[in-house]
């Protein structure tokens, strides 16, 4: 007797860690960027097809790195992500639509510190090829600006030339590397 259950072959691509960072800048004293990473991280993409695929990301706020200890322990505190009680940053996507040649834009729900908001990045698909492994790979390279007020991360303080010590506008870069699994 046949199965009459077709089986189904799912495939998702999964992030290359050791092919992957996750980089933002923020204005530091209003004249010079400051560079930090996010080290852990995960990110799945669901589906062969990239433009009707939910993508899922998160980002460990542990993991944070600013090349300053004391810094780093200030952004993990509650004046900023409040890692304690909100450990993970998540982002899941709900649309991805070509703009022109390998240009896009990925939309999607934002959460960090519990408070969710849409998000509109800007991305540049690098393509598709075999490692020397025979693992098919996909790279994506993404980049946005959110305001981060918008998710409470309101710590600041004033400089006595004007502005404040740390800018409101935070650029990020992602340069990623997905591996194609199949199921």
């Amino acid at each position: 007797m046949e199965n009459s259950v077709a089986n189904q072959t799912t495939t998702k691509w999964v992030l290359d860690p050791s092919h992957s960072e996750l980089t933002f800048r923020v204005k530091h004293l209003m004249i010079s960027n400051l560079r930090g990473e996010f080290r852990k991280f995960n990110a799945v993409i669901e589906g062969e097809d990239f433009s009707t695929s939910p993508v899922h990301v998160s980002i460990d706020v542990s993991s944070i790195y600013t090349n300053d200890d004391a810094r780093d322990g200030h952004l993990k505190s509650p004046d900023f992500f409040d890692a304690d009680n909100h450990s993970t940053i998540a982002f899941t996507s709900t649309s991805f639509k070509k703009v022109d040649g390998d240009e896009y834009k990925l939309h999607g729900q934002l959460t960090i510190k519990g408070i969710t908001n849409p998000v509109s990045l800007h991305v540049e698909f690098g393509g598709t090829g075999k490692d020397p492994w025979g693992n098919e790979k996909a790279a994506f390279t993404i980049s946005g600006t959110i305001h981060r007020k918008d998710w409470g991360l309101n710590w600041n303080a004033a400089l006595e030339t004007g502005g404040m010590l740390v800018s409101d506008e935070v650029r990020i870069q992602a340069d990623v590397q997905f591996v194609k699994k199949t199921a």
